[in-house]
């Protein structure tokens, strides 16, 4: 399962780099959107929608979302989306602590998810839109830092969490994670936000303000993994799908980064970056 996680990863990831540093905006966020609607798709599905054709409809719907926001283009309705993500994910730990909220398989709880998924997609991708848009200052850059910081914890949490892991960060909801893996993730995040936010010119105070967002959005990205987790559980499933080999679907590999992408973008307004 490493062999085919290494493998999936070495193929991904430059495709990904390539496309945040060299797309368009426009384009970069039609490509976003796609991913983030497959990622939509697998939601639906560990929500407890099984029609194929509901399931199509709300994604439809969320397509159309996409399209609305991005029509309007307003920096106030852009800037309210962001802080709507970050005070759902605040809300998500409340959740977190109350796993067998919405556990039952009925009608309300389904539809308490999908709405929660909204949360969840909408705002992670307005950020990351917005992170990128070549109006902002090394835009291209800082999509790309905001992706590297999750991908660092991600490997930071594997690693540190086989070596030193021993005590269990969230044993009901998912028994792999340890502390030890959460403090690797945010050793790793802030290296890589202050080795990226000193390339880019960043010094003093902002410096500072980079390493206290560097972990608020590391921290972020545990609980998206976490909420992803207890979704699964709930649904009783493994993977939110088979798409990617090894990583499992879109959601497995976006679940830490739609948390971390609203705080991220909010802290660079925020830090005037």
């Amino acid at each position: 399962m490493l062999i085919q996680r290494i493998i999936a990863a070495a193929i991904l990831a430059p495709l990904v780099v390539l496309i945040v540093l060299l797309a368009s905006n426009g384009v970069f966020a039609l490509i976003a959107a796609l991913a983030f609607l497959g990622a939509g798709w697998e939601w639906t599905r560990l929500a407890g929608l099984k029609s194929v054709a509901t399931r199509g409809t709300m994604l439809v719907v969320l397509a159309i979302v996409f399209a609305l926001i991005w029509r309007l283009r307003s920096p106030a309705l852009w800037s309210l989306l962001l802080v709507a993500g970050v005070a759902w994910w605040l809300l998500a730990c409340g959740w977190l602590r109350h796993f067998a909220f919405g556990a039952a398989p009925t009608g309300e709880n389904r539809n308490i998810k999908l709405l929660a998924g909204a949360f969840v997609i909408v705002p992670a991708w307005v950020a990351l839109v917005q992170i990128h848009d070549e109006n902002h200052v090394h835009g291209h850059i800082w999509a790309l830092l905001a992706l590297l910081i999750v991908w660092a914890a991600d490997i930071g949490a594997y690693f540190s969490g086989r070596q030193f892991g021993r005590r269990k960060l969230a044993p009901q909801i998912s028994p792999g994670k340890t502390w030890a893996g959460a403090w690797g993730a945010l050793v790793a995040g802030v290296l890589v936000l202050l080795i990226g936010g000193w390339l880019l010119g960043v010094r003093g105070a902002p410096m500072l303000g980079l390493a206290v967002l560097a972990v608020v959005t590391v921290a972020a990205s545990i609980v998206g993994d976490l909420l992803e987790s207890l979704m699964k559980r709930h649904a009783q499933m493994k993977d939110s799908g088979s798409l990617i080999p090894g990583h499992g679907g879109l959601m497995d590999r976006l679940d830490s980064v739609f948390a971390a992408l609203p705080v991220f973008a909010l802290g660079l307004l925020l830090l005037g970056l």
